[in-house]
């Protein structure tokens, strides 16, 4: 990279870093691997900054490397590794830590995202929290607009499922 390109980078990466770090929070579940990923989506940037087109489509391209990241750490043999031991209970919010259960909502509703299939997550992150259009979210992940659309649908399905069969569960 170029010694005048660096302030500019540093710029963007500052700008984006916490957006990356949250969205591959809610791919993955995990904030040590969030910020691995997010670190390793800049790090792809940083090589790649002299070559790409700064004035349309860097923060598509940023979800896109970011969503690769966390798609190649958990192909990686560690990250494979489960826990044996089940949880004694299902996860609920604890009553009185938040009278406007904004924190126990947002619990439950990552909780939720972890046990959704990995491409509905995506693209249900990638549109409703990333907030990118069906065609920018089709870029990211090399899927069709349609397949989006579907995954999309199906993901938010799921999570209505799921997080109504959580507020079920008695305090």
């Amino acid at each position: 990279m170029r010694r005048r390109d660096e302030p500019e980078f540093t710029e963007f990466a500052t700008a984006v870093i916490g957006r990356l770090r949250r969205t591959a929070y809610l791919m993955c579940g995990d904030w040590h691997r969030a910020e691995d990923a997010a670190q390793d989506a800049l790090v792809r940037i940083y090589r790649r900054w002299p070559r790409l087109n700064r004035e349309h489509g860097l923060n598509t391209y940023a979800h896109k490397v970011v969503v690769s990241a966390v798609l190649d750490q958990a192909k990686r043999p560690w990250r494979r590794e489960r826990a044996t031991a089940e949880p004694a209970e299902p996860l609920r919010p604890e009553p009185g830590l938040d009278p406007a259960g904004t924190i126990d909502t947002r619990q439950l509703v990552v909780a939720a995202l972890a046990q959704i299939p990995a491409g509905q997550r995506a693209c249900v992150v990638l549109r409703h929290y990333a907030d990118l259009s069906i065609e920018e979210s089709a870029e990211v992940l090399g899927i069709s607009p349609g397949t989006v659309k579907s995954q999309t649908a199906r993901g938010l399905a799921h999570l209505r499922e799921l997080l109504a069969s959580l507020e079920r569960i008695p305090s």
